[in-house]
């Protein structure tokens, strides 16, 4: 009886975990549903965007990975590693004069940690505003 018990058990646990869509396309390891993404929009091009964020992003931490998207539209990307948290930012032109950036934080266990990624969103803010 124990026995199976510990079995559906684990058996819940397995189904609990899976895998989430990251902003940049890829997939990654996730433990909760929970939101772990914020969205923002600035009157900016992509590349004063993009340099803001990459900027934030090696303020805060490490960045690992960086990909241009191909395609008619522009949209850059990265992946860091912020605070020992799994980090990715997709930075994309809604228009010539508006950029939008996506902020998606992770923790080691797939848990998802949206203070982070609301921090990095308002220092890319913060960031754009000064002009540095």
């Amino acid at each position: 009886m124990k026995l199976n018990f510990l079995a559906v058990l684990a058996a819940a646990a397995f189904v609990a975990t899976g895998c989430v869509n990251t902003v940049t396309d890829q997939r990654a390891f996730a433990s909760t549903w929970g939101q772990d993404t914020i969205t923002a929009r600035y009157p900016r091009t992509g590349d004063q965007v993009y340099a803001a964020a990459t900027k934030v992003v090696a303020q805060n931490g490490t960045i690992t990975r960086e990909f241009i998207t191909p395609g008619t539209n522009y949209c850059r990307s990265l992946t860091a590693k912020v605070s020992q948290r799994d980090v990715w930012v997709r930075v994309t032109e809604v228009n010539p004069q508006t950029s939008q950036v996506e902020v998606q934080a992770r923790g080691d266990w797939g848990g998802s940690d949206v203070d982070l990624s609301s921090q990095l969103s308002t220092e890319i803010a913060l960031k754009l505003q000064s002009g540095q």
